[in-house]
């Protein structure tokens, strides 16, 4: 049932799932899901393979299948066979439950992804966008209402944010209880500040914090030891030395991660 709910989402094409649509969309929704029945629904037919099929390739993968083999044939793509197995969605690849299918240009689909060839999907409520506007960040989409901070629900629309977890989190909240804290200064490293990591820790990435504990030499790009949460330029400079005196044969290196984008 959990997967026939999910290749087949009942708010696709019943508005009785979609209660806060505005009467424009329930109209659209209702001419795109009478449009997809139409001309793209079909219900696949397990079956052994007939003999006059005999060794014929599957249409996905190409083996043959023989007489009496299972198979399932699809009516809207013609005199073809499937194995079992091999009779999934083109873009997710799961097998299709009670081989319910979405045909386009060929392929088969499951109820979900067929639709998002046509409409993008708000993230947050699992619902096709019928509006001529929405918010695009990260390669998803949201309904205008729906682009909210995931701790506080405040709107963000036209706001700045950070992703966390593919979900919209106002700089605020994130501030408050996700910015990871500085190892130099002990600050916590803000939605807009450069965060530079190593070894699971975190600095700001300005040239006073990821720096050389010993001869405060600015780090970003250069070979760095760390040893007990402290930055050194050199083993030299780790052991306390004069880091002039003896070459460093450290070659790690630390990853530099910039601001989160602006919607």
């Amino acid at each position: 049932a959990r997967a026939l709910l999910q290749q087949l989402p009942p708010q696709d094409c019943d508005e009785r799932y979609c209660p806060d649509l505005a009467e424009e969309e329930r109209r659209q929704l209702r001419a795109f899901s009478a449009r997809r029945r139409q001309e793209a629904l079909g219900q696949g037919l397990a079956c052994p393979v007939p003999a006059p099929c005999h060794g014929c390739p599957c249409r996905k993968c190409g083996r043959r299948l023989n007489k009496g083999d299972p198979g399932v044939s699809a009516a809207r793509l013609g005199d073809q066979f499937w194995h079992p197995s091999c009779f999934s969605c083109h873009f997710c690849h799961q097998q299709l439950v009670d081989l319910i299918y979405f045909q386009q240009d060929g392929r088969i689909y499951c109820g979900r992804h067929h639709a998002e060839l046509f409409r993008p999907r708000c993230a947050s409520c699992d619902q096709l966008i019928f509006m001529e506007e929405c918010i695009e960040a990260e390669g998803r989409r949201w309904h205008l209402e729906h682009f909210c901070c995931l701790e506080c629900d405040e709107p963000l629309r036209g706001q700045r944010y950070v992703m966390r977890s593919g979900r919209p989190c106002c700089r605020g909240c994130f501030e408050s209880l996700f910015a990871e804290p500085c190892q130099a200064c002990g600050d916590p490293i803000g939605a807009e500040g450069e965060e530079v990591t190593h070894q699971g820790l975190h600095w700001h990435g300005r040239a006073s914090c990821f720096c050389c504990s010993r001869c405060r030499k600015a780090l970003r790009g250069q070979p760095l030891t760390c040893r007990r949460g402290r930055l050194f330029c050199s083993d030299a400079c780790s052991r306390g030395q004069d880091s002039s005196s003896t070459a460093s044969d450290s070659s790690d290196s630390a990853f530099a991660s910039a601001p989160s984008p602006d919607p």
